[in-house]
Parts: C-alpha cells; structure tokens; sequence
C-alpha cells in the first residue's frame, strides 16, 4: 500500500481544491410559452421540445 512521504499543507490541499465549488444551473426561455426551465428538458408547463409537443399539457 502506498504511504505519502510527506504531510499535504491545509493551503495546498485548498489550492487544489479550488475549482471544485458548485455552479448554478443555466436556464433558458422555452421557445413556446417563456417560462424558465433546464436545457435539454421538456418544458414543464406546457410540454414542448425543440418547437413541437412532446406531451400533453395536462401530463406536464
């Protein structure tokens, strides 16, 4: 099993660790009825996808 040589600093391990914050999620405009929602997802509120119903509106 490997052993570490030396002990990791508290500034180097944080330094490593400084692009791991978390991002808030994009959202985009539905093309159909302009409410928020994710990219690549359904639109919650009226069920269109890429300009065409892909469920109903009492499904979404």
């Amino acid at each position: 099993m490997a052993v570490p040589r030396s002990r990791v600093s508290n500034q180097r391990k944080n330094t490593r660790r400084a692009h791991h914050a978390k991002r808030p999620k994009h959202a985009a405009s539905c093309t159909n009825c302009g409410t928020m929602r994710l990219y690549h997802r359904i639109c919650a509120s009226c069920g269109y996808y890429k300009d065409r119903s892909v469920m109903s509106s009492e499904q979404a």
